[in-house]
């Protein structure tokens, strides 16, 4: 098993080295830079002519190496990360791109999980029911909830719970974590309360569509295997129809949903991102389209890496979770 990981990650090393590249290349293809905001932000507040705005702006550009060759680019970049840690700095937020991704990436990853985890646990559940009460009324219930979780996409969601919250419910705060009471307040179940308030449509859209894929997977897989041999050899031994369902069922219908781990980080970040770009709320979603639009390249190209990276160890996971659910992969492992 530890040989098994350590290769793992040895062999996503060079998988990230490459995703870096398109990355950065794919970020740098359109035309225009950082230095075309300031030229913009001098005329347009500064009053400064359209030569006077260049000058600055190619000044700056300069002084940041922005003038560089995009491959001298690419390697001042990718070398400080590897040498130094050093994600370089963010041009729009004028901080170093690692205090960006500090202070946003762990309230990101928080959602995110708590998405996936919530979505596992009721999809799951769900996709159950589902599957023991076959074309029933509640089959056909949830059959319809999990259309519509996986059709409807989730920046509409989040676009139509924001217009009923500010429109209809008369909701005023938006952009934040906390209200202006909260924010620099010592930890409490009144705080908690209040974080609930403001990130809730973000985790319910994000795990929305994800519960809805989960159920339906194992609705599907665990039909598959009530048809199965083994199963009817279960109850032919009689054993209750919940120990046949729970011990023998659910496990091996469990195997694609397990495989599904390598990519649902991702996906939930992603799904995450959606939300809080419409809700606006400080975590990675607002600061990548915001940099993207300055041509803030450190901030985009870092996060886009970070989110490869998750892809990778999300893969890891699903593998290391299979060996462990299916005795059968243990197995072939010692033989291999």
């Amino acid at each position: 098993m530890l040989r098994f990981l350590i290769g793992r990650i040895l062999a996503a090393i060079p998988v990230l080295l490459v995703l870096s590249i398109v990355t950065f290349a794919i970020i740098k293809a359109p035309a225009g830079d950082y230095g075309d905001y300031i030229r913009q932000q001098m005329m347009n507040q500064g009053g400064a002519s359209f030569e006077e705005a260049e000058a600055q702006a190619n000044a700056y550009r300069k002084a940041h190496g922005l003038l560089d060759p995009l491959p001298l680019q690419y390697f001042h970049w990718i070398g400080g990360i590897v040498t130094r840690g050093d994600f370089g700095d963010s041009f729009f937020f004028n901080k170093p791109v690692a205090r960006v991704v500090a202070e946003r990436l762990p309230a990101t990853l928080m959602i995110a999980l708590t998405c996936h985890i919530l979505a596992s646990l009721f999809g799951i559940s769900l996709g159950i029911l589902a599957a023991t009460h076959q074309y029933s009324w509640l089959d056909t219930l949830l059959s319809a909830f999990a259309f519509i979780g996986t059709t409807v996409p989730r920046f509409l969601m989040a676009i139509i719970i924001l217009y009923i919250l500010a429109f209809k419910l008369n909701v005023q705060e938006f952009g934040s974590f906390y209200s202006a009471q909260y924010g620099g307040a010592p930890w409490s179940l009144a705080k908690l309360g209040n974080l609930i308030q403001h990130i809730w449509p973000v985790v319910f859209v994000a795990t929305f569509a994800g519960l809805a894929y989960n159920m339906r997977v194992m609705r599907g897989n665990l039909l598959d295997t009530l048809n199965a041999q083994y199963i009817e050899t279960a109850r032919a031994k009689g054993l209750p129809e919940s120990a046949v369902i729970l011990r023998h069922a659910v496990p091996n219908a469990l195997h694609p949903l397990v495989m599904y781990q390598g990519v649902v980080l991702p996906y939930m970040l992603t799904g995450e991102i959606e939300t809080a770009i419409v809700f606006a709320i400080p975590t990675v979603g607002p600061a990548i389209v915001l940099a993207m639009g300055q041509g803030d390249v450190n901030v985009t190209a870092t996060f886009m890496l970070i989110l490869a990276a998750t892809l990778i160890v999300g893969n890891i996971i699903a593998d290391l979770l299979l060996v462990l659910l299916d005795p059968r992969i243990r197995m072939s492992g010692v033989r291999a």
